[in-house]
């Protein structure tokens, strides 16, 4: 029965344990995986790891009478749930012979982690990044044209996620800021920071560098947008640092999340680039939770005729259509929401 068992995380792989018999315990950042093998920063060291099998199994063991069985017994294996249990910028506690060959052996609670729906047959959580403090959505004004649908999937995906989100703009100098103006007070509007920048004349670039000092941002935009330029002007040399990773590509593709890096900003903090996300289907931890991720609409959220069973699009009397119908909420972000909505449905 459900209630006489409980699920729980084996922390411990026994076999590895005893092999490193006397090697300390200790505590590290994960600053970049690639294919299954993580490096570990504790002080000033990096430690290359593997991670113990067990991780990777969600064991069940039973509450009831424990003396009916032996605390190791295990009575079945549940559902692995996440593509890998270890992101870049996950604490984790891990075991170091000091011969290079690291072993994880645990993950610590994690503050927050950015997620999407692995494309894989099986619905997997593939984490991207854990415990950051803010995405930054990196958009060109042009050159990529951009997709303003787009940035709404990144910033429902940071809301989420519970991350906060700040909406970047690069290559300002292309265009007549004036033409930003009226997206950039709908992004404030709903509280989110909205950064137009030129690498080429300088504006915005102090503002970006106090948004990302002393804080642990992941970048996320499309090949093309500016990013290198941008955090090269920045600090010098970062971007090509951040470049230096590797593609580190993330499409459509199972397991193709390949390298992911934190480096280490100068001032403190960090940055994580997520080049070559060409797809990021939703993952979402509660089912119909969508539309609370827009933040215009959650006034609105319980108002309708058909109360929490509306989906807001077709349905009579719904309280968000008559919102959109009124100019309080913006026809193109109900597009988004609608878009968004019919994907996670199908």
């Amino acid at each position: 029965m459900n209630d006489d068992i409980r699920i729980q995380t084996e922390l411990l792989d026994e076999e590895a344990f005893a092999a490193d018999e006397g090697a300390p315990l200790l505590t590290g950042l994960v600053t970049r995986k690639d294919r299954g093998r993580y490096t570990v920063q504790v002080g000033e060291r990096s430690v290359p790891c593997a991670i113990s099998t067990l991780l990777r199994k969600r064991l069940i063991y039973p509450t009831r009478d424990p003396n009916s069985l032996s605390h190791f017994e295990v009575q079945r294996v549940g559902a692995i749930e996440v593509v890998d249990p270890v992101a870049v910028g996950d604490w984790v506690v891990f075991v170091d012979p000091g011969d290079g060959s690291g072993l994880i052996k645990d993950v610590l609670p994690r503050k927050s982690r950015l997620s999407r729906l692995d494309p894989g047959p099986i619905p997997l959580e593939q984490v991207l990044v854990a415990n950051v403090d803010q995405m930054v959505a990196v958009f060109a004004a042009a050159r990529p044209t951009p997709r303003w649908h787009l940035l709404d999937r990144y910033l429902v995906t940071a809301e989420a996620a519970e991350v906060p989100a700040v909406v970047c703009i690069t290559k300002l100098d292309l265009v007549d800021e004036a033409e930003l103006a009226e997206l950039a007070d709908l992004y404030r509007g709903l509280d989110y920071p909205v950064v137009l920048t030129s690498t080429v004349d300088g504006r915005g670039i102090d503002e970006v560098r106090a948004l990302l000092s002393g804080r642990i941002s992941v970048l996320m935009g499309k090949s093309g947008v500016g990013k290198t330029s941008l955090l090269n002007a920045i600090e010098p040399g970062l971007g090509l640092r951040v470049n230096a990773v590797g593609d580190g590509r993330i499409g459509k593709g199972r397991h193709t999340t390949t390298h992911l890096e934190l480096v280490p900003l100068a001032g403190g903090g960090g940055v994580v680039d997520t080049p070559g996300m060409r797809e990021l289907a939703l993952w979402q931890s509660r089912p119909g939770a969508l539309a609370s991720f827009f933040p215009e609409l959650r006034p609105y959220l319980g108002r309708c005729k058909f109360g929490a069973s509306c989906r807001h699009d077709q349905e009579p009397g719904c309280a968000v259509r008559r919102a959109v119908d009124n100019g309080d909420v913006t026809e193109a972000r109900y597009a988004s929401y609608l878009k968004l909505a019919r994907e996670t449905s199908g």
